[in-house]
């Protein structure tokens, strides 16, 4: 018995109901922006090496270059850095206020 690989339209729009997605589009639209913020995310990252390469040319010292093959994984490792960090908060300060006063200048910067 030979089995068919096909599925009609009609087939999919029933799936699709059965699954209660109605707005297929809306999903993948956002998972298409969603891999163009991780691409430029990795882009401004692998720029920000290339930058600090130049800066080291230019002061005739050694760049960027442990992690990896020329240092190319550096990045990746700034990245885990920063995540790894400890979260310190001041004994004497307003934990809301502190935690939260960062992401309120994220909020206002990306409004204006």
């Amino acid at each position: 018995m030979f089995l068919k690989a096909y599925i009609g339209l009609y087939e999919i729009d029933q799936l699709l109901i059965l699954l209660n997605i109605q707005h297929i589009d809306i999903i993948y639209e956002l998972l298409l922006d969603l891999l163009k913020i991780i691409l430029l995310l990795i882009s401004i990252a692998y720029f920000t090496l290339a930058e600090r390469k130049i800066m080291a040319a230019t002061q005739r010292r050694l760049g960027p270059n442990v992690v990896g093959l020329f240092g190319l994984l550096q990045p990746l490792a700034d990245g885990l850095k920063l995540l790894s960090k400890e979260l310190l908060i001041p004994t004497a300060a307003n934990t809301r206020i502190f935690l939260f006063a960062p992401v309120l200048i994220l909020i206002l910067s990306l409004i204006s």
